[in-house]
């Protein structure tokens, strides 16, 4: 199957979840859909059926409110049964609204208190350099959730020691709960804030595969310093009226919009055959 195609049954599993649930976080999921596709199916080194493989490249969703496209991945990837992603939100269910360590296999950290995954991250990377490990510290924020001091911190944390086995992607759908980022507390020029603190940096257009790839690819030869792939989203990508559309942040389709959403995922998904 082609990572395009995978990337699309993401999204429809994205809609069909927050659908059921009546409630959840659609939009960052959708715009992150390519990445988690690229992630799970060709760049990171794991075993779905031993999630505890010591030499696995870890995955730390910092945005953790855009759970359901970790979920996705994590199901399609054989982590679980897909069949268990309908239960997202639902009372017992393993799937809880945030990510939630212990409670899913390949769930890494306890996340959703924006702007602490990337200390998470560095925590996890620096153990690995100690331990003298090779595998790698992937970890995804949202551009929102710069705004956090606590990430720059992180940032001259980890230019410091040298982490050079850590990876970034900052997922620039430009969009957070209250509107605008730049509108809010504008991050630009971002690539060269985060150039300023010692990182390797690079934007690329977040929904094209082969971009990503050459990026995480770049990423591996990484020698002394840390890198971020700031990827360039839409917000709700995938589904025609969802994209950049501020109101699906939080909020999930009615019936009849979970019907049209559904349709255009089949059909992109045909398309991609």
């Amino acid at each position: 199957m082609e990572l395009k195609e995978i990337a699309n049954r993401l999204r429809f599993h994205v809609i069909e979840m927050t659908s059921e649930a009546g409630s959840g976080h659609p939009g960052g999921s959708l715009s992150s859909a390519d990445l988690m596709a690229v992630l799970y199916f060709r760049v990171m080194n794991h075993r779905p059926s031993d999630p505890s493989w010591d030499g696995r490249d870890r995955f730390i969703l910092s945005k953790g409110h855009v759970a359901p496209i970790l979920y996705a991945s994590l199901a399609e990837s054989g982590y679980f049964p897909v069949e268990e992603l309908i239960t997202l939100r639902k009372m017992n269910s393993r799937l809880q609204g945030h990510p939630v360590r212990g409670k899913l296999p390949g769930v890494e950290m306890s996340t959703g208190s924006l702007g602490q995954g990337l200390s998470m991250a560095c925590g996890f990377a620096m153990a690995a350099k100690m331990d003298g490990k090779k595998h790698r510290v992937y970890c995804l924020v949202g551009d929102g959730e710069l705004q956090s001091g606590m990430n720059w911190e992180a940032a001259m944390f980890a230019s410091q020691y040298k982490l050079s086995n850590l990876v970034l992607f900052v997922d620039r759908n430009r969009l957070q709960i209250s509107g605008c980022t730049e509108d809010v507390m504008g991050l630009e020029p971002l690539q060269r804030k985060w150039e300023a603190f010692g990182w390797r940096a690079i934007t690329v257009d977040g929904h094209n595969i082969a971009k990503l790839i050459e990026a995480c690819t770049w990423a591996k030869r990484a020698r002394t310093r840390p890198t971020v792939i700031i990827m360039n989203t839409v917000k709700g990508k995938g589904v025609s009226f969802m994209e950049n559309n501020v109101g699906f942040h939080g909020k999930s389709c009615n019936a009849d919009e979970k019907v049209c959403a559904e349709n255009e995922l089949e059909e992109a998904m045909r398309f991609c055959r």
